[in-house]
C-alpha cells in the first residue's frame, strides 16, 4: 500500500482539492503549475523529478481518492475504427435514427467485429506511425502510445478492452531498443492490471529477425541516465514495403475475410432500410 511521506501527502491532498475545485477535468501539468504558483514547488524542473513520480504512484495505487482516471491526457488519442451497432438492420434503425444526417458521410457503419472471431487493436510506439498503420489496415482500432503512455490513457485502454465478449488480442509495434521495450512492457503491465478482460499481448515488431531481413541500419546513442552507449533498430528506418509486410502479416491471422463480407452486407442492408424509411417518411422525396 502506498504511504507517501508527510510533505508529499500534504501536496497530494492540496492537489486533489484543486482537482475538485473546477467543473472540468485537468491535466497533471495544469496541477503542477498551480502548485508551483502556491509555493509547493520552487522550480519547473520539479515537475519531472518530484511531482510526476508522486502523483503517478498515488493514481496507480488508488491512494485516498486518487485514481488512474483522476487526471486527463490531452495529448493522446486512440482511433477506434470498425465500431457501431450489432444485430440486424431492423435493430439498427431505431438505435441510430439520430445519425440520419450523417448517412452520406458513412458515420452509420455497422460493427465490423460482429462476425469476427477476435477483437483486435493495433498499439504502436510513436504517433508518427499512425498514417502508415491507417493506410495498411481498415476498421481496426489504432492506438498510438506517443512514447511512454500516460496513466489515464492506459486506463482508457484497459476499460475499452472490457467492451467486447470476444477474445481480445493486442498487436504491438515499436522500436527494437531498451526504450521501446520499456514502453511496451509498461503499457502491457498496467493495462493487464486494470482491465477485467484478459487479453493476448503480441509484440509483432520490431524484432532482430525482421531487422536483419529488411536491412535496417543499427543506431548507436549515448544513454545519459545509465552513462553508456546503447544500440538498437528504429521502426521508422523500415522500408515502406517492410512495414506493410509486418503489419499485414500480423493482422491477417486474426481477421476473417468472410466476417468482413458479412459485416459489409449487413451494413448495406441497413443503409437501404434507412433510405426506404426516409422515403416513406418524406413522401418519396430525395
Amino acid at each position: 500500500m502506498y504511504k507517501p511521506r508527510e510533505k508529499t501527502r500534504i501536496i497530494l491532498d492540496r492537489a486533489f482539492e484543486m482537482v475538485q475545485s473546477v467543473p472540468y477535468s485537468v491535466s497533471s501539468r495544469w496541477l503542477f503549475y498551480k502548485l508551483l504558483q502556491e509555493g509547493y514547488y520552487s522550480d519547473k524542473k520539479h515537475y519531472k523529478d518530484r511531482w510526476n513520480p508522486a502523483v503517478s504512484k498515488a493514481r496507480k495505487n488508488f491512494y485516498n481518492d486518487w485514481t488512474p482516471y483522476t487526471l486527463e491526457d490531452a495529448t493522446r488519442q486512440a482511433f477506434i475504427l470498425g465500431d457501431g451497432f450489432t444485430g440486424s438492420p431492423e435493430a439498427w434503425l431505431p438505435e441510430h435514427i439520430k445519425m440520419i444526417a450523417d448517412v452520406e458521410n458513412h458515420n452509420t457503419a455497422s460493427c465490423k467485429w460482429q462476425y469476427q472471431n477476435y477483437y483486435i487493436e493495433l498499439w504502436f510506439e510513436a504517433r508518427a506511425m499512425y498514417k502508415q498503420f491507417a493506410y495498411y489496415t481498415e476498421n481496426i482500432p489504432l492506438v498510438p502510445m506517443g512514447g511512454q503512455a500516460s496513466i489515464p490513457y492506459k486506463w482508457e485502454c484497459a476499460k475499452r478492452l472490457e467492451s467486447t465478449d470476444k477474445p481480445v488480442v493486442v498487436l504491438y509495434f515499436g522500436d527494437l531498443d531498451k526504450g521501446g521495450d520499456d514502453i511496451a512492457g509498461a503499457v502491457e503491465k498496467d493495462v493487464t492490471r486494470w482491465s477485467d478482460t484478459s487479453f493476448e499481448f503480441i509484440h509483432c515488431g520490431l524484432n532482430l529477425e525482421q531487422a536483419k531481413k529488411y536491412g535496417i541500419p543499427e543506431f548507436e546513442k549515448w544513454d545519459k541516465k545509465n552513462k553508456k552507449w546503447v544500440t538498437g533498430f528504429q521502426w521508422e528506418a523500415l522500408s515502406d514495403q517492410g512495414a506493410r509486410e509486418i503489419i499485414t502479416e500480423a493482422t491477417a491471422q486474426f481477421i476473417s475475410l468472410d466476417g468482413i463480407k458479412k459485416g459489409e452486407q449487413i451494413d448495406k442492408q441497413a443503409r437501404e432500410l434507412l433510405q426506404e424509411r426516409l422515403n416513406q417518411a418524406f413522401g418519396g422525396r430525395k
